[in-house]
């Protein structure tokens, strides 16, 4: 037996050790961690930028109130688009309610931000761009944490 033929036998124990660990159908170890790293960059940088700002602390509230509504309603709406695709029932108020809850938040920034006085541009294009980031890494880490559990389950 040649050193060529060992290590090609090593290579198919990793291989096959590296599918037992990870479930088909489960995402990867390596976007499980980009997604919640993108989440934790998104929501601590829009809070740095708000605990740093130069704004009246009522303003402050209402971006973080709508930071808030829109990572919840990106969650609810994920979960409604995917519950209705499985074919799990979900009421036509609710779904309805998701999509109108995003779109509330969405609009919701983008009034506050064009009425800003008290922020520059760049300001005003750091915080849609933190939000953005932060909407979709929710979408994407509850997408994975749904996947790995559905995964999982099949066992």
């Amino acid at each position: 037996m040649s050193n060529n033929e060992v290590f090609s036998d090593d290579e198919k124990q990793k291989d096959s050790k590296l599918k037992i660990e990870r479930k088909e159908g489960e995402p990867t170890s390596a976007f499980k961690g980009s997604s919640w790293a993108s989440l934790l960059v998104g929501i601590t940088a829009y809070l740095i930028g708000l605990y740093n700002a130069s704004m009246e602390l009522n303003e402050k509230g209402y971006y973080f109130a709508v930071l808030v509504f829109g990572l919840y309603s990106a969650v609810s709406l994920q979960k409604a688009v995917r519950d209705k695709d499985e074919e799990v029932p979900v009421t036509g108020i609710y779904y309805g309610l998701s999509w109108a809850a995003l779109i509330a938040s969405i609009i919701l920034m983008s009034i506050g931000l064009y009425n800003a006085g008290s922020i520059v541009l760049s300001e005003k294009g750091f915080y849609a761009m933190s939000f953005v980031l932060s909407l979709f890494a929710a979408i994407t880490v509850q997408k994975n944490i749904r996947d790995t559990q559905r995964a999982r389950e099949r066992d």
